[in-house]
């Protein structure tokens, strides 16, 4: 066996850059991380080649003294923390002091830097086997410049594995786009083979930074996304959330940041897809761009090499927080929220607006962006045929009588005979067999908030016909609104159902036969734990040994479920998220195939009074844009797209 000896500088180095420099961007994260935290405010990146050949970063960041500069390339040689406690609330985004060690160890690296006060800046130089380190004048501005030449030049099987130009360059893109969408106070300028990419300015206002967005992201995200600023118990969350209906095949854009940094973290994966999970089509990604703050001591960040990590010390109060905000954020939006404004917007203005949807407790507010639009503002007039005279024929608004008579007649749709939510008809969802003529709901509430100034057109304007006996056709100010009535009814039986359900509380029933559940010990222990929160759900349990449980009561929603599944899968949530809403999502999929089979089907004709109060009803429901399987519930033909499909105005 050989001898144990210490490594030298270099192949540990190379060793370290393993785990920190797998590609091109790899080696640019570091690096714009140290430009940011060194204050850096505009930030200019060269590449060539993909990042192979040359990656070339200038920053006006405060610099390294010329004392500091050999130090600055040594392993573990770090300006950001200093002791244990420093790690412990870490609020840099670089701290191992690892990045340009690791980097020069395997590419050629000249690092150029100025600081105020030093007469001239000096340039360092890292070469031979022992990565000696020669320092000399250079002109240079205050700030530093870094350039990675022929990175993995020395070892060649590392570059084997770099993709081709264009992958790597999209890998460094997608790089650069996280730290423009982190730090909206910092100018970023990239350029590809003498070639510009992106050049994004900085952004402090609200519509400068929907315009990075929108230049990072996609005008179509700004146009459908939920602005939210919330804040409560020590926790901030803000950002864009994508309406369900603008949810992506592949989850390519979702940017979740803690404190500043961009992280990849299951706890928060598994919030946002729960607050999604009713109004998502299955197999579909939410879009997000969302900013976590909280105190540096309640996220630990050395989790990783690379930092795309964190821990959370409090995991189910952050989760909580998440779900509930975004869940809030998505039931507040409302058809009026989602059309595009009427009036016309000029260039100057910005590229997206809020408008208000409502306020929720401890200083939340949740805002839509409106998309900007050319539709410009029709004028009266009879003349001719041309496109600025014409003005669309609107319904005439309902008189107080038609709208009694449209209530009476939408009030059929329901059975009011039935219970709210009827244990039989739950039994019998459970059981496969439902009884599609049967309507599990009987209409207390319906819509009585209209308009108060009649000459106002609803969101969803007055129903004009019914199409093939399965979408309604209705007219607002702005174009033609297209319904599917069964998705829609579907959705409002639904969510009565769901509040329904909650006002009456949980209805357990005991087993005549207890199930024994055999279980590891660490389930066991979990399940011994949050026994008050199994109680609360409607399910007692007992432990019966080290490995074994008794289930004893389960909801009676749940009679006909895999019991002894759901368990397990509860407990699973319970130990990684610390939070599980397996029985609450279980008892809405039989409220659903309940609402779905007791809503209005199709061919069922209905009149004119009945469409509209349809209609009233999904402006005032939650969610109201998407059925209970995350299918769209209604859409919009602005006059702007007619023209364009009849070539008009040109």
């Amino acid at each position: 066996m050989k001898p144990i000896r210490l490594l030298d500088n270099r192949l540990a180095n190379q060793i370290a850059a393993g785990e920190v420099v797998e590609r091109p961007a790899s080696a640019v994260k570091e690096l714009l991380e140290n430009s940011i935290d060194a204050g850096a405010k505009r930030l200019t990146v060269e590449v060539e080649n993909g990042g192979v050949k040359l990656i070339r970063i200038r920053d006006d960041g405060h610099g390294i003294p010329k004392d500091e500069l050999a130090m600055a390339l040594s392993r573990h040689a770090t300006s950001k923390i200093s002791e244990l406690e420093d790690l412990e609330g870490v609020v840099t985004l670089g701290f191992r002091g690892e990045a340009l060690a690791s980097i020069s160890s395997v590419s050629r690296l000249t690092l150029t830097s100025n600081v105020e006060g030093q007469d001239s800046g000096w340039l360092a130089r890292v070469e031979g086997r022992d990565m000696d380190v020669q320092v000399m004048p250079s002109p240079h501005p205050i700030g530093t410049t870094i350039e990675v030449k022929d990175l993995f030049f020395n070892t060649p099987a590392r570059r084997k594995f770099l993709r081709t130009e264009k992958t790597e360059f999209s890998h460094l893109e997608e790089v650069v786009k996280r730290l423009a969408l982190s730090r909206f106070d910092v100018g970023f300028v990239l350029r590809h083979n003498q070639r510009s990419i992106h050049q994004l300015r900085p952004a402090l206002t609200q519509a400068e930074k929907d315009r990075r967005v929108a230049a990072l992201c996609g005008p179509k995200f700004i146009e459908n996304a939920v602005i939210i600023d919330v804040e409560a118990s020590g926790l901030k969350l803000f950002g864009w959330v994508g309406l369900p209906t603008f949810s992506r095949s592949s989850a390519d854009l979702q940017y979740f940041f803690v404190n500043g940094r961009v992280v990849r973290d299951k706890l928060v994966g598994h919030a946002v897809r729960q607050a999604y999970r009713d109004v998502l089509f299955s197999g579909r990604h939410p879009t997000f761009v969302l900013y976590l703050e909280l105190d540096p001591a309640l996220v630990d960040v050395n989790v990783h090499p690379t930092k795309h990590e964190v821990r959370f010390r409090d995991g189910r109060t952050v989760h909580n927080f998440l779900y509930s905000t975004l869940n809030r954020a998505l039931g507040a939006v409302r058809p009026e929220d989602q059309l595009p404004p009427a009036t016309l917007t000029s260039p100057a203005q910005p590229l997206a607006s809020g408008i208000d949807a409502g306020e929720f407790q401890g200083q939340e507010n949740i805002r839509l962006s409106a998309a900007p639009t050319n539709s410009g503002s029709y004028s009266g007039g009879s003349s001719g045929s041309g496109y600025s005279d014409r003005r669309p024929s609107l319904p005439e608004t309902p008189s107080p009588g038609q709208v009694k008579r449209q209530i009476e007649a939408y009030s059929q749709l329901y059975a009011t005979s039935a219970e709210p939510v009827s244990e039989s008809m739950a039994m019998a969802v459970g059981g496969e067999t439902v009884q599609e003529t049967a309507v599990p709901f009987s209409a207390q509430v319906l819509p009585e908030n209209l308009p108060e100034n009649e000459s106002l057109t609803p969101p969803l304007g007055y129903a004009i016909a019914q199409l093939k006996g399965v979408y309604i056709l209705s007219e607002n100010d702005r174009g033609m609104i297209l319904v599917d009535m069964h998705a829609a009814h579907e959705r409002i039986t639904y969510e009565r159902m769901k509040l329904s359900y909650q006002e009456q509380g949980v209805r357990a029933q005991p087993l005549l036969v207890p199930k024994s559940v055999s279980v590891s010990e660490r389930e066991a222990d979990c399940a011994e734990e949050h026994s008050d929160y199994f109680s609360r759900l409607g399910l007692t349990l007992e432990r019966m040994g080290p490995e074994t449980l008794l289930v004893r009561q389960i909801p009676v929603m749940l009679q006909n479920a895999d019991v002894e599944k759901l368990l397990r899968d509860v407990l699973s949530d319970l130990m990684q998220h610390g939070t599980s809403d397996r029985i609450e999502a279980h008892i809405n999929e039989i409220l659903g195939t309940m609402a779905c089979h007791g809503s209005v089907r199709a061919n069922r004709k209905l009149s004119i009074e009945e469409m509209n109060a349809l209609l009233r009803d999904m402006e005032q429901t939650e969610r109201s844009g998407q059925c209970n399987h995350g299918r769209p519930t209604w859409t919009m033909l602005t006059m702007d797209q007619l023209d364009k499909l009849f070539l008009r105005g040109r």
